[in-house]
């Protein structure tokens, strides 16, 4: 994949610049959000980057609430100094602040709810739509 549009894959998509630890087994790069969505992320590239790509990743987002947000995600794309990783999946206990984190930024209260039906059911199918 080769830009945020795939990582995102027609997800509402937001901009933010938060804290972001990126882990990968005793590995980690503090870096920056830049966008999020339902299903991807984008962060700065950390100068030294000497991550395993067929290997998944941890992200933590700071939100500023007490615990981090936690997503799985696989990388997708290196490119212009930023890394694009796609949401693995989004378990019960973080869809909720991701779905917070959103609601913040996009104040569009029916798309993210059918952004959430639409990843409801592509988590159903197993087949996303594009």
């Amino acid at each position: 994949m080769s830009d945020a549009q795939d990582v995102h894959r027609g997800f509402s998509t937001i901009s933010a610049d938060l804290p972001v630890l990126v882990q990968q087994g005793g590995s980690e790069w503090p870096q920056r959000l830049r966008s999020l969505s339902l299903t991807g992320v984008e962060t700065d590239q950390p100068d030294r980057w000497d991550a395993q790509y067929n290997e998944p990743f941890t992200l933590l987002i700071d939100t500023g609430a007490r615990e981090p947000l936690e997503l799985h995600a696989w990388l997708q794309d290196v490119a212009g100094g930023l890394l694009s990783f796609t949401v693995e999946h989004v378990d019960r206990e973080n869809i909720q602040p991701l779905s917070a984190l959103l609601r913040q930024h996009l104040g569009d209260d029916e798309q993210l709810e059918e952004d959430l039906r639409r990843l409801d059911a592509e988590d159903q199918d197993g087949d996303p739509e594009d």
